[in-house]
């Protein structure tokens, strides 16, 4: 098929929580009711399984698989898109995992730089993600950048020169950074073909002006529908409209931060404002403390009301 032919990804994906049973095991049976949950309340039809909000990192290669296939199997018929996370600090279990993801009916996979072993140039990075993408060669392939986590710092826009030739399912980039210059010369110097993913939640408007096609955040968990309207408001020309309910977000997650925001606060918010049960976060993340997700679901319904 001509890559030119292919949809492009748009919309809200949600970067989805790993559910886990209170003696923290892989919980497969809360992934059905949070599939819907995502479609019904929150009007999100895409997902982004196994990366940094689902602690990837923290689980084994052997419960990655089960979550992929899981999420794989009930996604059939609901979701538009499922992409499964497949970076590795090992190149030897990414591509097991990228295969495998291609076996289970991933639309697409993904994988970020290794950071323990950090590539130092753009040349050794592009190597390191041909290799994990010809694992999996007939699924659309992203670049998953997010530096501020992997400390790998190589410009999107020098990994991308020449990617095409060397891996031919490549079709963009989940650009969870904050450099917009960055990010507009991979838009502007690519095929049109490829699509680019923002994944920065609280700047997301800037991400959409500059030309993103679509999102992938936490926080479209349980904030999705804000952020569709957000972005119907930007497709209708309604700027202030889209400034407002970014700058609301804005105002949520700065409060977040200063309660010390991170993966096991943002899960617990996730556990409060759907009602599904997600478990806690694996260590090293450690629970929330027990009064500031209250205190942050409390200003998110003061500034928030429902959809």
């Amino acid at each position: 098929m001509d890559p030119s032919a292919e949809k492009k990804l748009t919309g809200l994906i949600a970067a989805t929580f790993t559910p886990f049973t209170a003696q923290g095991e892989v919980n497969l049976e809360e992934i059905g009711p949070y599939i819907d949950y995502l479609t019904e309340k929150q009007g999100v039809n895409g997902i982004f399984v196994n990366g940094t909000t689902g602690e990837s990192m923290s689980l084994s290669v052997a419960e990655r698989k089960l979550l992929a296939e899981e999420w794989c199997q009930k996604a059939k018929g609901k979701l538009d898109q499922v992409i499964v996370h497949v970076g590795c600090l090992s190149l030897k279990e990414a591509k097991e995992l990228a295969a495998h993801a291609a076996q289970v009916g991933a639309d697409a996979i993904a994988a970020m730089a290794p950071f323990f072993f950090k590539p130092r140039t753009a040349g050794a990075l592009r190597s390191f993600l041909q290799e994990v993408a010809s694992a999996a060669p007939t699924l659309p392939f992203f670049y998953y950048h997010i530096p501020a986590v992997t400390g790998v710092t190589v410009p999107a826009r020098d990994l991308l020169e020449g990617i095409q030739e060397l891996i031919p399912s490549f079709r963009g980039v989940k650009f969870s950074g904050t450099d917009l210059m960055d990010f507009g010369q991979c838009i502007s110097s690519s095929p049109p073909h490829w699509s680019f993913l923002y994944g920065v939640d609280e700047q997301l408007l800037a991400g959409l002006v500059m030309g993103a096609d679509g999102a992938v955040g936490s926080t479209y968990n349980y904030a999705g529908c804000h952020f569709n309207q957000l972005m119907s408001a930007l497709k209708d020309g309604h700027v202030d409209q889209a400034r407002k309910i970014q700058f609301k977000m804005q105002q949520v997650l700065s409060y977040a931060m200063k309660l010390g925001f991170d993966v096991g606060v943002n899960k617990q918010l996730m556990n409060e404002l759907s009602g599904l049960n997600l478990g806690a976060p694996r260590l090293p993340v450690t629970p929330c403390p027990p009064d500031a997700a209250g205190l942050i679901v409390k200003k998110y319904h003061q500034i928030f009301t429902d959809c």
